[in-house]
């Protein structure tokens, strides 16, 4: 894999990953700017989605389009939903499902998208090499939505019906996307708040960048595994 895509959702997430890598030349799609850059002769292309289900997956298909990729990340922090995970750990998303995803009225599950499914699974090999080169890291199922889950009932009801580890607001729809256009892909999540209310002392703004800076670091040894 020579080509890799790499989305996130805000600028901090991003300059936490630009600042480990050496900028060679910029692209422009519409609007989404493109950092291209190099790592152990591998090209990497990062680019700012902004926040939410569509900007994420738009994203993803216009580097796809663009770009010629052999597979996407995408990184970024998340909400934990599991009292086994804490603020700043980091999850590996093996599955991928969008919470708020709702046509239960035609006897389907909740989160099931027609053509897809409820659950869309990660690319095997890149599940197997980021749970090497990770010590620690928790491995299951992320859950997306078009909301900022902060009440404790959201989470619990998440966790419940999902089986999910932490929740935000993109991995599921880039995840759709892959899956149709037949594109490797992976979800890695640092988490920089609780909306279980588990770690209420936590919040969001206090380890954006702590928990940005960490799934970052953790990506480039990644991709070094690659």
């Amino acid at each position: 894999m020579k080509r890799i895509g790499i989305i996130c959702a805000m600028a901090e997430e991003l300059e936490e990953l630009s600042k480990l890598l050496t900028l060679e030349q910029k692209h422009t799609y519409y609007d989404i700017e493109v950092l291209e850059c190099n790592l152990g002769g591998k090209k990497l292309f990062l680019a700012e989605s902004g926040v939410g289900k569509v900007n994420a997956a738009r994203c993803a298909q216009i580097m796809i389009d663009h770009l010629d990729l052999d597979c996407i990340f995408n990184i970024g922090v998340a909400g934990s939903v599991s009292k086994e995970v804490k603020v700043c750990d980091v999850v590996i998303g093996k599955k991928l499902v969008q919470h708020d995803f709702d046509v239960t009225p035609f006897d389907h599950e909740l989160g099931y998208v027609p053509k897809v499914g409820v659950y869309v699974e990660s690319d095997k090999r890149l599940v197997e090499i980021a749970d090497k080169a990770m010590d620690n890291s928790h491995k299951g199922i992320i859950a997306s939505g078009d909301v900022f889950c902060t009440k404790k009932e959201m989470s619990e009801h998440i966790a419940k019906t999902f089986n999910a580890l932490c929740v935000e607001m993109e991995g599921a729809s880039i995840a759709q996307v892959c899956f149709l256009s037949k594109v490797p892909f992976l979800v890695i999540r640092s988490i920089s708040d609780s909306p279980d209310g588990s770690e209420n002392k936590l919040t969001f703004e206090e380890f954006l960048f702590e928990s940005a800076q960490k799934v970052a670091k953790e990506l480039i040894e990644i991709i070094k595994q690659i």
